[in-house]
């Protein structure tokens, strides 16, 4: 063998030399044995040159060449060889059928196998792997099912290589049994056959089997490896068990796999679906070579964890360290938008997308239909949904939620109607979006209706949100007793639902009822601090001042403080928050001029103030300059101020807007010739020309 290679190492160094048949024979024969031997494609080149010159019809030659070719993914080379071969030689097939594999050439790697079988040349443990990859590939689980019984068939043992392919195939194909028995018969496992049973176990479910595995694995004297790592703190994430997530985060540093990307990100996924979004971020700050996938696990756990201005700090970061976004870093960050409701901020990501070529994904759209719904924009929200190609179930259900919180309730029932007929069944979120719709409207028929039907005809169990927005839509439209027996029959009302009723009690002057409601609140949530400012405000509003001084008490000694009504309004990319008659601001005195401006306007055009709901034992003259100051009038006033005439004002407020602020915006909605957007927290008001969209009902 020595003497071969060193002809072999003539050759290769100077193509020119001359060599007998008898070296070249000797030299391929060593080939067949060692292909390994020739270390880069123009060695496999210079080899080529020589067959053609010595013995170019020999089939063993020139399979011998298609070989090394193929360890060198030269697929075209391999191909022109291939097709001069009359009846091609088992090394031939075997040869083809992995080049094709290598290169992605899935369809014509089975068809060469089956040519192979076709032709009577038997295949070995070799050829197996790349078939089984073509299957896994093409997702065909049958094909995988009859090569498997084609090994079987030959006798041959499952190989190392080739079970641990069966095994890929199945766990694909979520066939877990069949895994199993697969499994069990390789008389060889191998770190690669754990981690792919145990992986697949952890995708299709099998969360206990997965890491009862990893035990096992144990037992057999081998140790996770970063592969069966990343495989099961997806788990851990997903049971919300932190303290086993913690053991895991123990391993990985004293084995030194925390430099490992994919062990970081699946670490601050775990910590972040646990709530424990402090430690997800030093995870991430301590990560040296971080990926899109790092950023994007770390962006998107501060997003679903409520952190929105870290989330886009961090997306911030990102770009200013040129990582390039891809369509996940987008559809995380685009909902701290929304939260936040930052218009400009959303407008920007949204050029950034185009100009970047995201805008025709539909995870991205969908994400930017309800981000412009949220910040008020529910004309270019609809404008985004109308170009989507290939509607999913979110882009669908964003605008039909858009439209319902905008107030526009026909066309959520249009939309969710349209959606039907194109043959999307509707899920639990799609019926929460369209019940919202018709509590806004106050569309009671049609409510009960998609309520019935949910059941009925889709097979969904109503949840919390579905008996929350009945429960509303008859509170909205006065019906208190059908609300309170519609609660009463869910296996455990939360306090939630139950302030929903109280509010209406609120605003339909029902005390007695709103007695017994609160005692029920308290019952399940004894600090619920909106029940007990609800409940003082219903017993102010009825001139039961000794009673609401007594809840006002209670809340005291209790250590609750009720959280101040406050408005924000963005200009010119800096957001401005108001609260009631707070003098902080720097255009204080200039706001207060505008609003006394506003308020002679108003009371020539006939306006008189609605002091039912303020809820201070004082004078009429005191509770009118309370409402004047209210947070919302003061930041339109700002707006007003400060912006362009004829410029749409978004106000957003984190309560529900009174009475008698919404009778004053429709005013000076008219009075000053601009559009009004008020988002409370409940639904959107669009004021224009004296007139709301909610059509007096909220």
């Amino acid at each position: 063998m020595a003497s071969t290679l060193g002809v072999l190492e003539a050759l290769l160094r100077n193509p020119g030399a001359i060599a007998t048949k008898l070296e070249v024979k000797q030299l391929l024969k060593a080939l067949l044995k060692r292909p390994g031997a020739i270390t880069s494609a123009s060695e496999a080149k210079q080899l080529h040159a020589q067959i053609l010159k010595h013995n170019p019809s020999s089939p063993l030659y020139t399979s011998t060449a298609i070989c090394v070719y193929s360890n060198f993914k030269l697929l075209n080379q391999s191909l022109l060889l291939f097709k001069t071969l009359q009846s091609p030689p088992s090394l031939a097939y075997k040869s083809i059928i992995k080049c094709y594999a290598v290169n992605g050439r899935f369809v014509e790697s089975l068809a060469s196998f089956v040519d192979m079988r076709a032709s009577g040349n038997t295949p070995d443990h070799s050829v197996f792997p790349s078939v089984l990859k073509a299957c896994a590939f093409l997702l065909d689980l049958r094909l995988g099912e009859a090569v498997h019984g084609c090994i079987i068939r030959l006798g041959m043992d499952v190989h190392l290589i080739t079970g641990n392919a069966l095994i890929n195939i199945r766990t694909g194909a979520g066939a877990d049994s069949s895994v199993k028995k697969v499994f069990e018969t390789m008389t060889t496992r191998d770190i690669i056959s754990w981690n792919t049973v145990i992986a697949g176990n952890a995708q299709n479910g099998l969360h206990e089997d997965a890491l009862a595995m990893v035990r096992e694995m144990g037992g057999a004297g081998l140790k996770p490896d970063i592969f069966t790592l990343s495989a099961i703190l997806p788990i851990f994430a997903q049971y919300v068990d932190v303290d086993k997530g913690r053991e895991i985060h123990g391993y990985v540093i004293r084995y030194g796999f925390d430099k490992d990307l994919y062990v970081a990100s699946s670490l601050i996924n775990m910590y972040s679906r646990c709530a424990r979004v402090e430690d997800s971020i030093r995870v991430f700050k301590i990560t040296r070579q971080r990926d899109t996938i790092s950023w994007n696990s770390v962006i998107a756990g501060c997003v679903q964890n409520g952190m929105f201005d870290e989330g886009l700090r961090l997306f911030r970061q990102m770009l200013k360290d040129n990582v390039i976004p891809g369509s996940v870093s987008f559809s995380s960050i685009m909902p701290a938008c929304a939260h936040l409701t930052t218009l400009n901020l959303g407008k920007q990501l949204h050029g950034y997308i185009m100009r970047c070529g995201f805008d025709d994904n539909v995870f991205i759209s969908s994400s930017l239909v309800d981000m412009y719904a949220k910040c008020g924009h529910i004309r270019t929200a609809g404008w985004i949904f109308g170009g989507i190609k290939g509607r999913d179930m979110v882009s669908w259900t964003a605008m039909i939620m858009g439209c319902a919180l905008h107030g526009y309730a026909e066309d959520a029932i249009s939309l969710f109607e349209q959606m039907k007929l194109e043959g999307i069944r509707p899920n639990h979120v799609a019926i929460t979006a369209i019940l919202t719709a018709c509590s806004h409207a106050g569309m009671i028929d049609e409510g009960r209706r998609y309520f019935d039907r949910m059941t009925e005809e889709y097979g969904i169990r109503p949840g919390l949100e579905h008996y929350a927005a009945m429960a509303d839509l008859y509170s909205r439209k006065g019906k208190l007793n059908d609300a309170y027996q519609l609660i009463s029959t869910m296996t455990t009302p939360t306090g939630t639902i139950w302030s929903l009723l109280l509010s209406a009690c609120r605003v339909h002057k029902n005390v007695d009822l709103a007695e017994k409601v609160a005692s029920k609140i308290f019952e399940v949530d004894p600090e619920n601090i909106g029940a007990r400012v609800l409940l003082s405000n219903i017993y102010a509003n009825d001139g039961r001042w000794k009673e609401a001084a007594k809840v006002r008490m209670t809340m005291r000694n209790m250590g609750i403080r009720k959280n101040p009504a406050c408005s924000w309004i963005e200009v010119k990319n800096k957001i401005h928050t108001f609260i009631a008659d707070d003098k902080s601001h720097p255009l204080h005195d200039e706001i207060n001029i505008a609003l006394c401006e506003l308020q002679e306007k108003m009371e020539l055009a006939g306006y008189v103030a609605d002091t039912s709901e303020v809820l201070h034992d004082v004078d009429d003259e005191q509770k009118k300059y309370l409402l004047y100051g209210h947070s919302e009038r003061r930041a339109i006033a700002f707006g007003i101020m400060s912006t362009p005439a004829g410029t749409t004002i978004r106000v957003i407020k984190n309560i529900r807007i009174c009475v008698d602020c919404h009778t004053a915006i429709k005013l000076i909605s008219k009075i000053v010739g601009r559009e009004i957007v008020v988002r409370d927290n409940s639904r959107f008001h669009h004021f224009r020309d004296g007139e709301c969209s909610c059509g007096e009902y909220w």
